[in-house]
C-alpha cells in the first residue's frame, strides 16, 4: 500500500469548514467601537462566552473580536467529540483536584446537558447525538490499565462496561483490539464547524457584533475603561474576556501555563455498505485507543470515518503557523496505524488532512486567570476537550470578569493554576524528553522514573 499516494492525495484542508455552504467572513472593525464587554477570539470559548453574557443580561453591549474568521482555530481542526469531562477524563481528575471531583462531575454532566440544549433551543443543525465513548486496548498492559479505571468508576458510580477481546471485537471488528471499556452518557458528537457558525447567529441574534479579520494588537488601561487597539480601530469595554486559547494573544501571561501542540488528522472517503459491514461500529459511538499515545476516531454522519491523534508535535519557542500543518510524515504514519486497525478497509482513501494547535496546561484541564483589577479574564488549555469544556470555560471567565463569587469560581482548578513550563530553550528540552518517555512507556507498558517524577509533581503526560 502506497500511503505517501494516499495521504498526498488528500485535500490538504479541514474536511469540518471545507463545505461549499461555509459562511463568508464578518466585516474586519472599523473606527471607535464602546462596549460593556469585549471578547477576543472567536473560537468556541468566545462564541460561548457572548452568548451566555448575552443570555443572563439582555441589552449588553458585547464584542467579538476574531484575528481570522470564526472558529479558525482549534474550535473546528478537532474530531467533534463534546465530553462530560471538564478534568481530561475521570483519572486525571482524580489525580489533581480530589476533594472537587463529584462537584466536576456533576457540572461537567450539566454543562453538557446545556450545550445541546442550546443547540435545540437556536435550531445550530451540527447532527449533535450521544453517543458512548469507547476506549479500546491494543496491548495487553493497556487491558491491565482499564480493568483498574473499570474498578474507579464502580467505586464513584459512573456507568461502564469492561468489556473483553471478543466482546470488543464484536463491537468494532480490528484485529488489534485486545479489550475495551465503554464510557455510558459522557458524549455527545457534533460538527464542530456546524456549532460555530450557529452559535454565531446565535450571539447576532442577541444583539451581540462580531468582527472577523480583527487582530488585537494592543490593550490600554485609559480613565477606567480598557482599549482594545487594530491598526487605527478600537474598541472601548469596561470588561474583556481574553479567549485565544494556545496562541496567548494579547496577554502573554498566558503563554507561562498554555503551550501549543499540533495534532494530525485525517478524514477518508465515504464508506460503502460492504465497509461499514465489514468493520462494525453499528451505533456510532466514539472511540480512541488507550496508550499515552493514542488514537481518537469517529463515524460522521455521512459515513466516513475522521482518524487524529497520536502523533503531537511542538514546536520551538510555541511556534504556530500555517507552516505546521501539513507535516506529510505525521499523516503519513497515522494512515499506517489506521490500516493496521482497519486492515479490512485496504483501498479506502482519504478526502482531507489537516492538523491544528491543541492549547495544553500541565495539569491537562483548562486554566484561568485576571488581570487589570479583575476587569479582564483568560481562559484556556483544554487539552483537546474543548468542544464541550469551552462551553464552562466561558461561564466561569464571565464570573470572574463580572467579579461573582459562584460554585464554580471556588473550585481549585479555577483558583490554582497548574505548574508553569520552563522558558526556552528548557521548555522544548522538557516536551521532547517526556514525549521519548511516552513513546517507550507505551512499548513496554512501564512508566519508567520520569513519568513516575512527573506524576508525583502533579505534571500530566499524554499525546
Amino acid at each position: 500500500m502506497n500511503l505517501a499516494r494516499l495521504v498526498a492525495e488528500a485535500r490538504p484542508a479541514v474536511h469540518w469548514t471545507d463545505q461549499p455552504d461555509a459562511p463568508d467572513p464578518r466585516p474586519p472593525l472599523r473606527g471607535t467601537v464602546s462596549s460593556d464587554l469585549c471578547i477576543v477570539g472567536g473560537g468556541f470559548t468566545g462564541l460561548w462566552a457572548a452568548l451566555q453574557a448575552l443570555e443572563e443580561q439582555p441589552g449588553r453591549r458585547v464584542v467579538v473580536l476574531e484575528a481570522e474568521t470564526c472558529g479558525f482555530g482549534a474550535s473546528t481542526r478537532n474530531g467533534g467529540f463534546a465530553d462530560v469531562s471538564l478534568t481530561h477524563g475521570v483519572l486525571n481528575g482524580l489525580a489533581h483536584w480530589p476533594d472537587d471531583f463529584d462537584t466536576l462531575e456533576r457540572l461537567g454532566r450539566d454543562n453538557l446537558d446545556n450545550l445541546l440544549a442550546t443547540v435545540e433551543r437556536y435550531a445550530i443543525a451540527c447532527h449533535a447525538h450521544r453517543a458512548d465513548e469507547v476506549a479500546f486496548a491494543t496491548a495487553g498492559w493497556q487491558l491491565d490499565d482499564l480493568t483498574e479505571e473499570a474498578e474507579t468508576l464502580r467505586q464513584h458510580g459512573l456507568a461502564h462496561t469492561l468489556m473483553d477481546q471478543s466482546a470488543a471485537q464484536a463491537r468494532v471488528h480490528s484485529p488489534t483490539f485486545h479489550g475495551g471499556l465503554a464510557h455510558h452518557d459522557t458524549l455527545a458528537l457534533l460538527d464542530p464547524a456546524r456549532l460555530v457558525w450557529g452559535l454565531a447567529d446565535a450571539v447576532e441574534s442577541l444583539g451581540g457584533i462580531i468582527h472577523d479579520g480583527t487582530r488585537v494588537e494592543g490593550l490600554d488601561d485609559t480613565n477606567g475603561r480598557l482599549t482594545l487597539r487594530s491598526g487605527a480601530h478600537t474598541v472601548v469595554a469596561d470588561r474583556v474576556i481574553v479567549a485565544t486559547n494556545a496562541w496567548a494573544e494579547p496577554i502573554r501571561q498566558m503563554r507561562r501555563y498554555i503551550v501549543p501542540v499540533y495534532d494530525h488528522v485525517l478524514m477518508t472517503e465515504p464508506l460503502t455498505s460492504e465497509q461499514l459491514e465489514a468493520i462494525g461500529w453499528a451505533d456510532r459511538a466514539g472511540l480512541n485507543d488507550s496508550g499515552h499515545q493514542f488514537h481518537y476516531y469517529r463515524r460522521t454522519h455521512d459515513d466516513r470515518i475522521l482518524w487524529g491523534g497520536y502523533d503531537a508535535n511542538y514546536y520551538f519557542g510555541n511556534g504556530m503557523g500555517p507552516e505546521y500543518e501539513d507535516r506529510r510524515s505525521s499523516h503519513e504514519l497515522i494512515a499506517g496505524h489506521f490500516f493496521e486497525t482497519f486492515p479490512q478497509l485496504e483501498g479506502l482513501g482519504f478526502s482531507h488532512r489537516w492538523a491544528g494547535p491543541i492549547g495544553t496546561t500541565s495539569k491537562f484541564a483548562a486554566t484561568y486567570g485576571t488581570r487589570l483589577d479583575g476587569r479582564l479574564s483568560w481562559v484556556g488549555g483544554y487539552t483537546g476537550l474543548g468542544v464541550g469544556a469551552s462551553r464552562f470555560g466561558a461561564r466561569v471567565a464571565l464570573d470572574l470578569v463580572d467579579g461573582l463569587e459562584t460554585e464554580r469560581t471556588a473550585l481549585r482548578m479555577v483558583r490554582r493554576r497548574p505548574i508553569p513550563f520552563p522558558p526556552e530553550p528548557l521548555r522544548s528540552l522538557a516536551i521532547q524528553t517526556t514525549r521519548r518517555a511516552i513513546a517507550k512507556a507505551d512499548r513496554t507498558g512501564e512508566e519508567g522514573r520520569l513519568l513516575r517524577t512527573l506524576a508525583r509533581f502533579g505534571v500530566g503526560f499524554d499525546s
